[in-house]
């Protein structure tokens, strides 16, 4: 059964941020410290913080459900950032970001991810965006080769701060 991927909704903030707390450290790469991994939860991933980007008309999360439990969620947020690497990788306009999309790990291979980039490339469309760009770990070959699979490729790096430390993204790219 494909899971039914919804608008996040704030009787969701508690399950999310559970969800993002224990997806998150599964993107970073193994020489990433826990106290970082911590950290940069506690500053992005928070109940507080989702409430917040729900708020944000910039931005959309949505919720992906199996057997009424949330099992993942993705994040799309308006634009490009004034970050000049990103800037040079993503020349089309307008563009969204898909900022966030993470699955539990024992419903990976179960269709979540498929059915949230699905949803997201859908609401990206009806944003009118002309391209949907993300950011991925350059160590993290398991979802690179997700995103390739979806259309995604490669069209520059950028720099992400995590915690103490700066880590190195591929900023991918594709067509809505």
């Amino acid at each position: 059964m494909t899971p039914a991927v919804t608008t996040a909704t704030l009787a969701d903030l508690a399950e999310l941020a559970d969800v993002a707390a224990e997806t998150f450290p599964l993107a970073c790469p193994p020489s990433v410290s826990q106290e970082n991994v911590a950290a940069f939860i506690d500053e992005n991933l928070t109940q507080s913080h989702f409430a917040s980007y729900l708020d944000d008309p910039g931005r959309l999360v949505l919720v992906a459900r199996q057997d009424d439990r949330m099992i993942g969620y993705a994040m799309l947020i308006r634009g490009v950032p004034d970050d000049d690497d990103v800037q040079r990788a993503v020349s089309v306009r307008p563009a969204v970001e898909l900022s966030k999309m993470y699955v539990l790990p024992d419903s990976h291979g179960a269709g979540g991810s498929a059915a949230l980039m699905t949803e997201a490339l859908k609401h990206a469309k009806e944003l009118d965006a002309q391209c949907v760009w993300l950011g991925v770990n350059q160590h993290n070959e398991r979802a690179q080769h997700f995103y390739a699979k979806h259309g995604f490729t490669v069209n520059g790096t950028k720099t992400f701060r995590l915690g103490t430390r700066i880590e190195n993204d591929y900023v991918m790219v594709r067509p809505v």
